[in-house]
């Protein structure tokens, strides 16, 4: 892609309304851009990257044996009048009306109506376990929006449902999903801690959010610090086996949110290992047993023919929400410092003099070598002075830039810098190829 021809609208000043590094960063580097309260358009930059944290999400969900459906953002108010929950929600439930005066609600998550498609569909204990999930945008109407995407008011949300014959399975299913969490918050360059939680408006009786920890968290949490050296399970991890002693490993040690913090049991923690700290949630995995199959009547027939209500549990990712907290987490004072998995372009391939006939044809060429081993390069072939153009390089972060002037090919070389170390070798035009795809391409 050439920066000539990309739509990447640079802010020089930082917004007043910008209160945090995520929310400053995305508007200087043109990622987003406010449209009403909480309400942001993603622009192409950022529409990048909230696109490969979502393909993450989806890829750890498949693997997990989750499977992906699409729901409506519009839900009919009656199934939540059905459930019990449409008069508990409260006032970030944004209820409308259709030309018909028939009631309908923007939803803020998708309970009632899997549990209305589960219903219509699964009648015998023999088509279970299942789960399903979406990845859709959500609404609720927060008092007061802030922090730009990290707490606005429209979101991306993936949110999955199981469904299961009793407590034992729904358990294992809680298990999967815990597990799928950790793997896909590493794969993002975050160390997401699982910690006891309140099950709030989702109901139920056992929770763990995922927390990253930043200084501008909303959250207090308490944990342990032997936390942050467990392994993170691999790919090859057999979902289908017990996974009770991972969830275990990460259980035991203490963790919990504010609302769950119980400062006796924090006290028995060895003192040194005792950390309390500000947190970001960026999931939120819920058990909630028969709380909506009950009301809504969800049932199948077991073994012995007697129908019996579901044990359900839901199981949530901020998408749009992540990408604010990587931005957090990986940062430094010129901009953003993206992990290649999630970063909009690989390389920032910059040519220090547009017009250059040597230096047109280089960039070229190794664009063309770069983009063929599947490297994603943004070319900045646009005519402004260098220092110019290494600042808005580091601003946008991304992991590697690639510098070509005239006077290094002369030389016969070109510079490569790490974003995230600053570390700068002066290479031939092909060893730098050479070192970019060893560094960026999944053997």
């Amino acid at each position: 892609m050439r920066l000539s021809r990309y739509f990447l609208p640079i802010l020089k000043e930082t917004p007043k309304e910008a209160e945090i590094v995520s929310h400053r960063l995305m508007l200087r580097a043109g990622m987003i851009r406010q449209e009403a309260a909480g309400i942001y358009a993603w622009l192409p930059l950022g529409f990048r990257v909230l696109k490969k944290i979502e393909q993450i999400v989806r890829e750890e969900q498949n693997r997990a044996g989750a499977q992906e459906l699409l729901m409506p953002t519009i839900q009919p108010s009656d199934l939540w009048i059905e459930s019990g929950r449409y008069n508990a929600y409260g006032k970030e439930m944004l209820r409308i009306t259709d030309r018909h005066d028939r009631a309908l609600l923007f939803g803020p998550t998708n309970e009632e109506m899997i549990t209305e498609i589960f219903r219509s569909a699964v009648r015998s204990y023999k088509d279970l376990p299942l789960n399903l999930y979406h990845i859709q945008w959500k609404f609720r109407d927060e008092v007061r929006p802030r922090f730009g995407i990290m707490r606005g008011r429209e979101f991306l949300m993936k949110d999955a449902y199981s469904f299961d014959l009793d407590k034992d399975s729904a358990r294992h299913a809680y298990n999967r999903m815990f597990v799928a969490y950790l793997r896909t918050f590493d794969r993002m360059g975050l160390k997401a801690i699982p910690m006891r939680a309140d099950t709030g408006p989702i109901g139920g009786d056992m929770s763990h959010e995922f927390i990253i920890l930043a200084d501008t968290g909303e959250s207090e949490v308490f944990c342990d610090e032997a936390l942050m050296g467990l392994p993170i399970p691999g790919a090859d991890t057999d979902f289908d086996a017990d996974l009770s002693p991972v969830i275990e490993a990460w259980t035991t040690p203490y963790a919990a949110t504010d609302e769950m913090h119980d400062a006796a049991a924090f006290a028995d923690v060895p003192e040194a290992r005792r950390m309390s700290a500000r947190g970001i949630e960026v999931g939120h995995i819920f058990y909630f047993g028969t709380k909506y199959s009950e009301p809504m009547n969800a049932r199948v027939a077991g073994p012995d023919g007697v129908e019996v209500p579901v044990h359900m549990g839901s199981y949530g990712v901020g998408v749009s929400r992540l990408l604010g907290a990587i931005i957090e987490a990986h940062h430094d004072d010129d901009g953003i410092v993206w992990p290649a998995s999630v970063a909009p372009f690989h390389v920032g391939l910059i040519n220090l003099k547009p017009g250059d006939a040597a230096a047109d044809a280089a960039c070229t060429d190794l664009e063309t070598q770069l983009e063929a081993a599947g490297i994603e390069v943004l070319l900045d072939d646009v005519d402004t002075r260098a220092g110019a153009k290494f600042a808005t390089m580091d601003l946008i972060g991304l992991p590697w830039q690639l510098v070509v002037g005239p006077r290094g090919l002369k030389e016969g070389v070109v510079e490569l810098k790490n974003r995230a170390s600053g570390e700068r070798v002066t290479v031939s035009p092909q060893e730098a190829v050479n070192r970019l795809v060893d560094a960026l391409t999944v053997r």
